[in-house]
């Protein structure tokens, strides 16, 4: 599971990061941001501590980064069948027009060209709608027309003639795959989504495929169609696996191919095992091996450590399949002994949850948490990132053998860095004394309701025997993030955390509480098209949990709408009912999620998840747009350089490019491995 950074949730201020005088002016010079288009902001992102490690770590974090950068084209296509398609042709224009480079049509080019990279294709990254070209068709027409042949990435049986209003319509037309993940329960789930994880079935077709299945160990469930794409042939589905030598092949060749060479330089026998399993499953595409593969991986504790693979499955509607994704890091150690008390005490917060005691866990087990610093992105991690991982996804893993969380604070650094001084928090909240006290204690809330969130929230609880971790189905997602947040959130301004030293005071509890509510209620709007309803998993559990304690509060006043000047503000005023509110609806989606109760989780998404007040939308959209501000936020990677002498790799050089689009260039010149068309 990942948790999604939100502009607005998190306080603006300096994190503690830099240490000395000399350090804080480096990083004060830096530049973090280095672009900005659309809704979008382009950011960079350093990596301290880089010199403090040893050539053989840092050969396996260089090796481990270039089996992050190979399966670019993987998330592309699984975004939608012709997103590749779409990116080889403008990038063909890019390099070969011959026109002019001025003018409205050639900068709206840049900046459609430039939402593609950022979006892993043609529909947006958060919001999944499809976005539009601002040029006109014509002129695209006209600029592929002077193309050569050869550039273009022609289907089979197609010519140049057929092929331009092919793709210009692809681009063009609101009617062709408007959305890339449609969660309207009221349609066919998979014929409304664009994703392309399934072809020519239904989903109630995949619903009863998969049902047909039986596990070979239903106490160990394998995770049955995280690694396939489902199509129909001669009348019966058939699964189409992600492997090495089949679909996807030859990205993930390139993948094993570094992922070979990171064995031979990992840090212990049992990194070098998870690695040798990982290969194996690439190879393979058994789920059996997978699970092998991440109980070696959670037990795993090195220093340098990463993430890589079929993962996720937000960008499915069904819940079902996982996009391709990689993160590689290694320990920042000084701010991770904040995690470690954190994960010392998992069994207390477990058993002191108010949730049923029938969900609880009696023996926590395995419960690992640490502050990362990222040294490269891949997949759906990038350009947009979490900002903290709990890992893996298989809840009989966690019961047995525990998880792994991370919360990547060189990138939370990162994010605060580029939004000093952008006003944000004066706008939105209500009176002085709120924004100092998100000064103040933002940053170190933030962060520990990230901690919270990812090492014990999707950690806690379990199912009942019986249940399958796939009974949600499409409301899986917001169901389990507004889980962890409820955990994390109720836990945060308990006197255990004081009593821990992780707070000095319940005003970091106070700082959250009224930042979640603010962001849940009003200023993640920021983030929605007018007329809209909330689609992402993340901004779905936040309004959900923000409305439901607003509609249950309100005989209490426990948050209240006020207005001033003509704006709208929300308003914590009884925290400690607040915390109440936050117990109580943990409680009850914990009971639907270990008794997989479909309806009662449709019911809670769909009434305060969903909707959005139209009124407050466009006063909320306006007074953001004043502002000037990007609402998304995504990164360049850092570049490693091998510095060699006598044919011998001696070390391995970091360095920051400001360049987006030559970045984005060059992955496609370098890590591009997949046809067109998959």
């Amino acid at each position: 599971m990942k948790t999604k950074y939100l502009i607005g949730m998190m306080a603006i201020a300096v994190l503690s990061a830099c240490k000395s005088g000399e350090e804080k002016k480096e990083k004060s010079e830096f530049k973090w941001q280095v672009d900005r288009f659309a809704d979008l902001k382009v950011l960079r992102y350093q990596v301290p501590g880089w010199d403090s490690l040893s050539l053989q770590q840092k050969k396996l974090v260089y090796y481990l980064s270039q089996a992050a950068l190979c399966g670019r084209d993987i998330v592309f296509d699984q975004n939608y069948k012709y997103n590749l398609a779409v990116r080889r042709t403008l990038e063909a224009l890019y390099e070969n027009y011959k026109g002019s480079r001025e003018g409205k049509d050639w900068e709206e080019f840049m900046i459609y060209l430039k939402r593609v990279w950022f979006s892993n294709g043609i529909h947006h990254h958060y919001s999944t709608d499809k976005f539009f070209p601002g040029f006109s068709r014509e002129w695209f027409k006209d600029a592929v027309t002077q193309l050569d042949d050869k550039l273009l990435p022609l289907p089979e049986n197609m010519n140049k003639e057929g092929f331009i209003p092919w793709i210009t319509d692809i681009m063009f037309n609101p009617e062709i795959a408007p959305k890339r993940v449609n969660l309207d329960p009221n349609n066919d789930l998979i014929a409304a989504s664009a994703c392309h994880f399934y072809d020519g079935v239904t989903a109630e077709e995949v619903e009863k495929y998969y049902t047909g299945i039986s596990q070979p160990n239903p106490e160990r469930p394998l995770s049955l169609g995280l690694n396939t794409r489902v199509i129909k042939k001669d009348g019966k589905i058939v699964e189409i696996p992600w492997v090495v030598g089949g679909l996807y092949g030859q990205a993930l060749e390139k993948v094993v191919y570094w992922l070979e060479k990171a064995k031979e330089v990992a840090e212990n026998e049992r990194q070098r095992q998870g690695l040798e399993k990982l290969i194996e499953y690439y190879k393979t595409g058994d789920l059996k091996t997978w699970d092998d593969y991440n109980v070696l991986w959670v037990e795993d504790t090195s220093f340098v450590d990463y993430v890589n693979g079929f993962i996720e499955v937000y960008g499915d509607p069904l819940g079902r399949k996982a996009t391709w994704e990689s993160v590689v890091d290694f320990r920042n150690e000084e701010a991770t002994r904040r995690t470690k008390i954190i994960s010392a005490n998992a069994q207390w917060f477990e058993d002191h949850s108010p949730i049923d005691a029938r969900f609880k866990k009696k023996e926590v087990k395995g419960v690992s948490a640490k502050v990362i610093t990222v040294a490269q992105l891949g997949g759906d991690c990038y350009p947009s990132t979490p900002i903290g991982i709990n890992l893996p996804n298989a809840d009989w893993i966690r019961k047995e053998h525990g998880s792994k969380s991370v919360t990547m604070e060189n990138i939370t650094y990162a994010y605060n860095q580029a939004s000093l001084g952008s006003g944000f928090l004066e706008e939105f909240c209500y009176s002085p004394e709120e924004v100092e006290m998100a000064k103040k204690y933002g940053p170190i809330a933030d962060n520990l309701h990230t901690d919270l969130h990812e090492c014990l929230g999707h950690g806690s609880g379990q199912l009942l025997p019986g249940v399958s971790s796939e009974a949600l189905r499409n409301y899986h997602s917001p169901i389990e993030e507004a889980r962890a947040d409820l955990f994390a959130l109720y836990f945060l301004m308990d006197p255990k955390m004081i009593e821990l030293g992780l707070i000095e005071s319940a005003d970091v509890a106070k700082a959250e509480y009224s930042a979640y509510i603010r962001n849940g209620l009003m200023t993640q709007l920021t983030r929605i098209e007018p007329g809209k309803n909330i689609e992402q998993a993340h901004m779905r559990n936040r309004q959900l949990i923000a409305r439901w304690c607003y509609e249950k509060g309100m005989k209490d006043n426990v948050i209240e709408k006020k207005v001033k000047d003509g704006k709208t503000f929300f308003v914590v005023n009884n925290y400690n009912r607040l915390r109440e509110l936050f117990g109580e609806l943990l409680a009850e989606i914990q009971r639907i999620k270990s008794t997989g109760d479909y309806e009662a989780a449709r019911q809670l998404v769909e009434n305060y998840g969903v909707k959005v007040d139209p009124e407050l939308h466009r006063e909320v959209l306006d007074r953001y747009s004043k502002l000037n501000l990007a609402p998304y936020g995504g990164f360049m990677n850092p570049v490693f350089e091998p510095v060699y002498k006598d044919g011998k790799l001696i070390d391995i050089l970091v360095s920051y490019p400001e360049d987006y689009v030559e970045q984005m260039m060059y992955y496609s010149k370098n890590y591009s491995f997949l046809p067109a068309y998959n």
